[in-house]
């Protein structure tokens, strides 16, 4: 059972992980491996959390609305990248078109009170935060003149230009693209106004064209630094990958905001921080040498 349980992670991290850390140990992992256990640690820690519940019954998730209202996210219980995550869910068509192409990824699902705000990935050891990215969905920005085609076009070639690729994905022009427009009376011949977005798909993951802009880890207040802190802590961790929603942002101080803190990462893909399409990439090597790997770590276990 071992020897399959190896096989079965050794292909799970080459098909899935590339790019993603490995410092914690199993039993870390492990405790890390759902959203339910992210959100029963949240709780435990009083940490800001959405309201959700796991599901097996699509009717539960039904139920869950009925009581807390929209807009929800739906997501599989265990996933990473946002793969079969769907949100924001304003109506009861949408929930079960979420619930459908969610258990096409897990058998059990989440769903979960959303939270429109901003979106960060936060990187946090012991010695501290050592790198913060707000994630985009794929988006373009109108000038007046150039069609949605053109324009994504224009950002396809920034993004190469950049050496974004293959970290980063092109945005597409494909029926997804087609497809989500469509949802906001738009075309690829549309013509934005100026400094108009155009958000071109609904998840902020990087492999249907979403991107990342670093942020400046001195702009923080204290207090988000020790609520990341506690986070840590509270996996008992040497690194995580905490994904938090704010609704001013990270550069106000949590007390006086409304915010969300989703799941936590064991190992977080730390390639894309070498790759934001806006500011400078954070150095992250000199932090990571300061990890305490842990020994008999067992990584070739899932």
């Amino acid at each position: 059972m071992k020897l399959i349980k190896q096989v079965i992670y050794k292909w799970i991290s080459s098909k899935f992980m590339g790019g993603c850390s490995n410092y914690n140990s199993l039993e870390v992992r492990r405790g890390c491996r759902s959203k339910k256990q992210a959100r029963d640690k949240f709780a435990e820690g009083n940490i800001p959390h959405a309201k959700g519940t796991i599901f097996f019954n699509p009717f539960t998730a039904v139920k869950f609305a009925k009581e807390h209202g929209f807009p929800l996210v739906i997501k599989p219980n265990v996933s990473g990248f946002s793969r079969g995550s769907h949100f924001p869910i304003r109506n009861y068509k949408e929930l079960w078109r979420a619930i459908f192409f969610a258990k096409l990824w897990w058998p059990t699902t989440v769903v979960e009170q959303y939270l429109q705000g901003k979106n960060y990935r936060v990187v946090m050891t012991k010695s501290g935060v050592i790198s913060v990215l707000q994630r985009y969905p794929a988006f373009v920005k109108g000038d007046g003149v150039s069609t949605i085609s053109t324009l994504i076009h224009t950002e396809n070639n920034v993004r190469e230009k950049m050496g974004l690729y293959p970290c980063n994905n092109p945005i597409s022009l494909g029926q997804q693209t087609i497809h989500y427009l469509a949802k906001q009376g738009l075309t690829l011949s549309s013509i934005p106004d100026t400094e108009q977005q155009i958000d071109l798909f609904y998840r902020i993951s990087l492999a249907p064209g979403g991107v990342v802009e670093t942020i400046q880890r001195d702009l923080i207040p204290a207090y988000n630094n020790e609520l990341f802190a506690k986070v840590l802590a509270l996996f008992d961790a040497e690194i995580l990958g905490i994904d938090v929603i704010m609704e001013q942002g990270i550069e106000h101080d949590a007390r006086n905001q409304k915010l969300i803190f989703l799941e936590v990462n064991s190992r977080p893909y730390l390639n894309m921080h070498n790759y934001p399409r806006y500011g400078q990439a954070d150095d992250l090597s000199e932090h990571l040498g300061l990890i305490t790997i842990v020994k008999n770590q067992q990584a070739d276990i899932f």
